[in-house]
């Protein structure tokens, strides 16, 4: 990497003036930023406070030192990124355990740089994260996040830890026992959808330890994003209620919510009317208690409707609904602003029809309820709502359903709708945002989504070219080649719901069995392949550049497979019985190939997913319990085939014992039914692959994780095999 050594001259008087002054509350936050994150190189950098009253940033080189301006500590951050990204050629991931790779010397900044922010709010996160990514985190991973959400300029980010404990107090006070309300509650995993009224009492009882744990992180989650700036978005009552409390409270007016993810009666959630007076009261006490326990910065999450039905389709009772929720809100809190996801319109929209849209949204006070315009890249709702009928809006990217580990994300088409959107999407777009269910494997699409939030006069090709620099750790021409071959040719569509790869997919002779696992690309397996050969062009020890080697390759392996099956069904129709050994033996390989390449990085380890979730409880009986909550989310999901798999991923250690594990059924069961002369029975090995995948969620079906290998070497080893298929497509 090229060092450029800052300018050692500076006039002393600037020096001590420097160095005199004391340091603001955001001052000292921002350097607090950088010691956690360059504890080494942190000394390099001042930040000074702006008097400005929107979101800047400024970056000048004065003397040795880095200085950083802004008017907050949030901007401060942003700008401490902009440096390390455009200056350093580095990239601060979104999990603890990457290494930030940093040149010995800093860059100098040359000319002063001066960014505005485009939008005064940047959104994160979703309900879902909090089960398909975050639901074993404790502080060291919650710290890191936090600070790369502030990195990134998030300032509203959504704050749902925790709310258990809240709502065990109030519903101790209605006369809940505390087993009924325990039982209530759903598995640690479940939780968020718990949470959205879509599922009631699955894997519980809910541990009190969990309960205690979660409302301590919650504490320090919350005081640190303050302290950086943000406003977190904390849970407000939506009418979800236990079925016991209309025992302790007869005649009151709830109603069962329709039927959800395929779940079983017993696991259907009750809704209390808004209408109903005990509406506002229990959410008097829920706020009261959430802000004894949290504080508040006065904007709550309330989404009453979320994949459900509404008990009425009628425009006048669903806006006496939302006007009573929001004025439950002001009766606890009379700052109180109401945030929601937009999904629902996305999601339903026979019932949410504009006439319904309409009503809901304006029975609330203008500017007292902020929508997420939660799925943009597919279909941005504020076109079809006269801009939410004035309400304020966030554009939000969502990008990953479930955690999956497929490659997406239609970067032309964001770019081209982010800037329609900041043109023509009207005074009451507030923000930009993002609202993933999971990490996934494309947390460069999120950096730019953010990014965009910020007016840096960058270009898409050149931000596109500082994205391969600091992947590469520095100027590489083969790696922008291999960045720019990507946006245009693989970075195309949007994610969809079970994004998969067909390894992760139910066994099936054609197509992807169920709609939770969904091959969803816009690319030929040649374009992935070229792309990949120029990563795999010129050698780097930085950290991106291994991860970008290894997640590409785990994608060529991924579509390959297909291929194979492809023609492996081919020669099933046929008869050729040679011809299925060949596919058979070389789809084998390509499991095994898959699971050793997985093993080399830590973001595909279904040993990590576990082993964290064990962490969390205090003796073998809670390690198990957790253990088995994780295995049945990236599994089975729930208690029917009906969400198998939706979150799916490819990962070490899951790749051989489960996925591979019914690829070797599958081709068992073919072979038997051949022997037999009767056709293939696709509804029986389904069944048979059910109570498989059931006994697999359990603690005592035993998982072999595999060693640790070396990404260069395994990609160059692959590379290597496949050359002799994949471009001529044999």
């Amino acid at each position: 990497m090229k060092k450029i050594t800052l300018n050692l001259f500076l006039p002393l008087l600037v020096a001590v003036a420097s160095c005199s002054a004391p340091m603001t509350p955001d001052e000292s936050e921002a350097t607090s930023l950088a010691e956690r994150i360059l504890p080494e190189q942190s000394h390099h950098f001042e930040f000074e406070q702006l008097a400005d009253t929107v979101d800047v940033f400024e970056l000048e080189s004065v003397g040795d030192k880095v200085v950083i301006r802004g008017n907050n500590a949030n901007s401060m951050a942003v700008g401490l990124n902009h440096y390390l990204k455009n200056y350093c050629n580095t990239t601060v991931s979104w999990y603890d355990y990457n290494p930030l790779d940093m040149p010995e010397e800093l860059p100098a900044v040359g000319e002063k740089v001066r960014v505005p922010a485009l939008v005064d709010d940047r959104f994160f996160l979703n309900y879902c994260t909090f089960g398909y990514t975050m639901p074993w985190w404790g502080w060291k991973e919650w710290e890191h996040f936090i600070d790369w959400m502030a990195l990134n300029g998030i300032n509203l980010p959504l704050a749902i830890t925790g709310q258990e404990a809240v709502w065990q107090k109030v519903w101790r006070k209605y006369g809940l026992t505390d087993e009924q309300i325990r039982s209530f509650f759903v598995g640690p995993a479940h939780l968020p959808w718990q949470r959205m009224c879509n599922l009631d009492r699955w894997d519980g009882p809910l541990p009190q330890e969990w309960i205690d744990s979660q409302a301590e992180l919650q504490k320090k989650i919350v005081a640190r994003e303050r302290a950086l700036n943000m406003k977190p978005v904390l849970p407000a009552f939506a009418g979800h209620i236990p079925a016991e409390l209309a025992e302790v409270k007869p005649g009151i007016d709830t109603s069962r919510v329709s039927y959800w993810g395929g779940f079983a009666n017993e696991y259907r959630c009750t809704f209390l009317s808004p209408m109903d007076p005990l509406f506002s009261e229990i959410q008097k006490e829920f706020m009261e208690t959430e802000i004894e326990m949290f504080g508040t910065d006065h904007i709550y999450g309330v989404d009453p409707f979320n994949e459900i039905d509404s008990p009425s389709w009628d425009p006048e009772t669903l806006a006496r609904m939302s006007k009573d929720i929001y004025g439950s809100l002001v009766a606890a809190d009379e700052n109180a602003t109401w945030l929601m996801m937009g999904w629902l319109f996305y999601a339903d929209p026979t019932h949410w029809n504009q006439e319904n849209i309409e009503a809901f949204l304006r029975a609330v006070p203008q500017d007292k309820l902020v929508l997420l315009d939660y799925y943009c890249e597919f279909t941005q709702i504020w076109e079809q709502t006269e801009k939410f009928y004035g309400q304020p809006y966030i554009w939000c990217y969502l990008g990953n359903f479930g955690g999956n580990t497929q490659l997406s994300g239609p970067f032309g088409l964001v770019s081209d709708r982010i800037t329609q959107t900041l043109k023509d999407g009207g005074d009451n777009l507030v923000g930009i945002g993002s609202t993933l269910e999971g990490f996934g494997v494309n947390q460069f699409m999120y950096e730019y989504i953010l990014d965009r939030a910020w007016d840096s006069k960058m270009t898409d090709g050149q931000w596109l070219e500082h994205l391969a620099d600091r992947h590469f750790g520095s100027a590489s021409e083969s790696f922008r080649q291999a960045w720019k071959l990507m946006a245009d040719r693989i970075y195309t569509i949007h994610s969809r719901t079970g994004n998969s790869a067909l390894i992760n997919a139910h066994p099936c002779l054609e197509g992807h069995w169920h709609w939770t696992t969904t091959y969803n690309t816009n690319y030929t397996v040649q374009d992935l392949w070229n792309a990949w050969e120029l990563l795999l062009a010129e050698e780097s020890d930085t950290d991106n550049y291994k991860y970008d080697i290894v997640n590409m390759g785990r994608q060529v392996l991924s579509d390959w497979f297909m291929v194979e099956r492809d023609a492996f069904t081919q020669a099933y129709r046929k008869g050729d019985r040679k011809a299925m050994a060949l596919h058979e033996e070389r789809m084998i390989g390509v499991l095994d190939d898959m699971e050793e390449l997985l093993a080399s990085r830590k973001e595909f380890s279904l040993e990590d997913w576990i082993t964290t979730a064990r962490k969390l409880g205090a003796d073998d009986a809670a390690k198990d319990y957790y253990e088995g909550n994780a295995r049945t989310l990236i599994s089975v999901w729930g208690d029917s085939y009906h969400l198998t798999d939706y979150a799916n991923r490819s990962l070490s250690g899951m790749t051989s014992s489960y996925y591979k594990a019914r690829w070797e059924m599958f081709f068992q069961d073919i072979h038997e039914a051949m022997e037999a002369g009767r056709p293939f029975d696709q509804k029986a090995f389904d069944k048979k692959i059910w109570d498989f995948e059931c006994a697999w969620a359990e603690v005592d079906y035993k998982i072999t994780c595999p060693e640790k290998t070396d990404e260069l070497e395994v990609c160059r080893k692959l590379h290597e095999k496949y050359s002799k298929l994949i471009p001529e497509g044999k």
